[in-house]
């Protein structure tokens, strides 16, 4: 009798056509770590500005983050010599140096309500519960690496990512600029470039996490000075691509680029975003459509927010059920975020940095003349 057996695989860990981030490990594990594949050669790698990316995303970097406590020092094993990629993949590890496994071990044989404990043990069947394993946010440190490598690339071609806290809880920005710089937006740990409103946010976090809960919010993006013609339809476009990307990122639930959800509320003669000309310059003059028509980039601002739900880690008491289906008291334990919107803004940078570098190289793919 023959017998057939289906193994569930999972092989959803790249992302990128051209620009090629592939990652591996776990929250708990000795390392995580990622392989970049498709870095143009010989580009000089500022070891320092990775740095400094990776310490904007660090766990424990304030007192509204989670306290665990990580480095995040980068080892690049493959791909740059003397200071400049090689064109061959870039390898790299992540060292974990701050993992409380016995934290989890009464998470065993739990479902936590809204994580991803049931779901990956009935499509995986050997769950690492540890920290939450491959489904932790600690992956998200090597997207970052990722990104700032991208990012580094487009600053030659004057392109930048500035991304920004625009909302926690009910606490939103009124008065929001088209361009913020890196300065404005560190000011302070809550990463919202407005200053009066940080404060306010900063305490609302902080009275949050005293109440044992969590609390989601908005990261909003701009990416400046972004060429005609990146992203192709029908299933490439560009607000396409981006959506994956930032809905992919951990506590994720919502993508809007320009008007958004706001735009269902205008008529078409209001949203109609009219092309000038200035110079010799073609630009539009509003931007409603947040820098993408029909898929492509028109050459305005990209403009996107991302919605992120409350840290499903809280610590009160929770119902639930076990893996045998009896009603259980799910117990908060662990270092978590009160809210992941601070840690989440160069992440959601990093992401939109690898999309456009991604975008440009497939575009200059498709320009590439060659003769025999």
């Amino acid at each position: 009798m023959l017998r057939i057996v289906i193994f569930e695989v999972m092989s959803a860990n790249s992302f990128g056509k051209l620009f090629c981030l592939t990652s591996f490990g776990e929250s708990h594990g000795p390392f995580i770590g990622g392989v970049i594949d498709g870095c143009p050669p010989d580009f000089p790698i500022d070891l320092e500005k990775i740095k400094k990316e990776m310490q904007r995303r660090r766990p424990g970097q304030s007192e509204i983050t989670t306290q665990r406590k990580e480095e995040d020092e980068v080892e690049f094993i493959s791909g740059i010599f003397e200071g400049r990629s090689t064109g061959m993949p870039i390898a790299f590890l992540i060292k974990n140096a701050d993992h409380k496994s016995a934290d989890y071990a009464h998470i065993k044989e739990q479902y936590r309500p809204s994580h991803a404990d049931f779901t990956w043990q009935m499509k995986y069947a050997n769950r690492d519960y540890r920290g939450g394993g491959r489904s932790s946010a600690r992956e998200t440190a090597v997207r970052v690496v990722a990104g700032a490598i991208a990012k580094q690339i487009l600053d030659t071609k004057k392109i930048s990512i500035q991304a920004f806290t625009r909302a926690i809880g009910k606490l939103e920005m009124e008065e929001v600029n088209e361009h913020y710089s890196l300065e404005q937006v560190e000011k302070n740990i809550v990463r919202c470039p407005d200053q009066e409103l940080a404060a306010k946010m900063e305490a609302l976090i902080k009275d949050t996490r005293a109440k044992g809960d969590t609390i989601g919010g908005v990261v909003e993006c701009h990416i400046q000075n972004v060429p005609v013609g990146l992203g192709d339809p029908v299933y490439d476009r560009l607000e396409a691509t981006l959506a994956k990307a930032m809905l992919s990122i951990n506590a994720s639930k919502g993508f809007e680029i320009g008007s958004g959800f706001e735009g269902t509320k205008m008529l078409g003669s209001e949203h109609n975003d009219a092309f000038v000309k200035t110079g010799s310059k073609i630009s539009t003059s509003s931007n409603n459509s947040g820098g993408v028509q029909g898929g492509i980039s028109n050459g305005m601002p990209i403009e996107f927010k991302v919605a992120f739900k409350p840290v499903s880690t809280v610590m009160n008491d929770q119902v639930s059920i076990d893996k045998e289906g009896n009603e259980i008291i799910v117990k908060g334990k662990g270092r978590h975020d009160p809210c992941v919107i601070p840690r989440a803004v160069p992440i959601v940078e990093a992401m939109a940095a690898i999309v456009i570098l991604d975008h440009i190289l497939i575009n200059n793919s498709l320009h590439l003349k060659t003769s025999i």
